[in-house]
């Protein structure tokens, strides 16, 4: 093994944060089990701010695991996906002497002389790594990600434990089989933590993005990233939620940027953006009034098969024209098993529910009377109630991201409070739709970015 990667997966490393998230998640879990765990007791509020308060002094992928699970409705129960969601931005930053040894071990020890000017104090912390801002030597400004120490071993480590919180949701009744969600979530975590791959998901948005101006991708600077330094050329953008307090047009105006950003490559080339974290985008402006929006994290990047694509648009279409055949076929393809009439009918208020606002030809909210938070909690619930009758329901692994950023997309209008025709925009985006034409412009896009 060489140099630079002595410190992918070590065993030392893992046991220890075995150890350590094992013991935070386990008091809680035996503090519940001691409050007859099964009963309401040990579903209480406490218990949630507990698990938040063990979970909330680990860094890296726990962090965001959880974040993961309390975005993906009725996963977990919702006074623990209440709890969760509040981890999202409190990973303290590594001090100075940290980051020159980690860029020391990315790019050698001259590695100050390859940059104009680099920060050590970080601009942002998330739960993978922490960004500085930096210029080249000619002076363009750069975004630098950089990895924190030992993460390979975290993410084996606290993927076992997502397990135990898992299980303990399962005893607790639940109706939805979450194994091929520990898959999928386990899968992403461990691409998240290669900064190439991350890099060649940049060039795919680039690319698949280049005719669409409401929304900008950063460039990358290849020579001074690595497997666990990314950097990109810094994009000035203001918060999305410092617009809250625009005028209509302008809100209306980020709010259509953010549906190209996310449909446009869904409906064209088969790729989400999975994860709706806020900070991951900003508003741009230009001629003193915002324009569009900065996509700006590339870590949870997921490609579909062209077929699932298909499936998204049968079933727009079913809905659309009242034709079953189509919206049974829709869930055959995504790999929905033992299809009876009460089963179709329950995966129809979900249906129902995120399809809602592109089946109605007029200018509408997302929703009414919902803040942000409860966005997709009541159908859920509804989900819930209604499979309780049947025993769990595997759902497809595909949809943990597919919901979950569909859900943080209409917490983001929502937010915004927008009020657009969204049954025209995803029209523009499927006019002339063949799973045939998804294949062709995927294969070439991925390989265009190397993927």
């Amino acid at each position: 093994m060489s140099e630079r990667d002595s410190e992918a997966n070590r065993f030392s490393a893992r046991a220890a944060r075995y150890a350590r998230v094992g013991a935070n998640v386990g008091g809680v879990a035996a503090r519940m089990a001691g409050a007859r765990l099964f009963g309401v007791e040990g579903r209480d509020a406490s218990n949630a701010e507990a698990l938040a308060r063990a979970l909330g002094g680990l860094k890296g992928p726990i962090m965001k695991v959880a974040q993961l699970v309390a975005t993906i409705p009725d996963v977990v129960p919702p006074e623990y996906a209440a709890e969760l969601q509040k981890l999202q931005s409190q990973a303290p930053p590594m001090g100075a002497a940290f980051v020159k040894r980690r860029m020391m071990a990315e790019l050698g020890a001259n590695w100050r002389q390859r940059f104009g000017e680099f920060d050590l104090k970080p601009a942002a912390a998330a739960s993978l790594g922490q960004v500085h801002r930096a210029t080249t030597p000619e002076g363009v400004p750069l975004a630098c990600k950089l990895q924190y120490p030992d993460m390979e071993s975290a993410v084996e480590a606290d993927l076992a434990q997502l397990e135990v919180l898992f299980s303990l949701h399962r005893r607790m009744g639940a109706v939805i089989d979450t194994s091929e969600m520990v898959e999928e979530i386990g899968a992403r975590v461990r691409e998240e933590l290669d900064y190439r791959r991350e890099a060649r998901h940049a060039a795919l948005y680039r690319a698949i993005l280049s005719d669409t101006p409401e929304v900008r991708v950063p460039a990358l600077e290849p020579s001074l990233s690595t497997r666990r330094l990314l950097s990109m050329h810094w994009l000035e953008g203001s918060p999305i939620l410092s617009h809250k307090q625009d005028g209509q047009a302008v809100r209306d105006r980020i709010s259509t940027a953010m549906f190209k950003a996310w449909w446009r490559p869904f409906s064209h080339h088969g790729v989400i953006h999975g994860d709706p974290h806020l900070g991951n985008y900003t508003v741009f402006s230009e001629g003193g009034a915002p324009q569009g929006i900065n996509l700006l994290d590339y870590g949870c990047i997921r490609i579909f098969p062209p077929s699932f694509v298909g499936g998204v648009v049968d079933l727009y279409r079913g809905l659309q024209q009242a034709d079953d055949a189509r919206v049974v076929h829709a869930y055959e393809t995504w790999g929905f098993k033992g299809l009876d009439k009460e089963l179709v009918d329950t995966l129809n208020i979900w249906a129902r529910f995120i399809y809602g606002p592109l089946l109605e030809d007029r200018v509408r909210r997302i929703a009414e009377d919902v803040s942000p938070a409860e966005y997709g909690r009541k159908q859920a619930f509804q989900v819930h109630q209604a499979l309780k009758k049947r025993g769990p329901v595997t759902v497809p692994r595909e949809f943990v991201f597919m919901d979950r950023a569909a859900i943080g997309l209409g917490g983001v209008f929502l937010h915004l409070d927008a009020e657009l025709n969204f049954h025209r925009l995803f029209e523009a985006e499927i006019e002339g739709f063949s799973v045939d034409g998804v294949a062709e412009r995927q294969a070439k896009a991925l390989a265009g970015a190397g993927l």
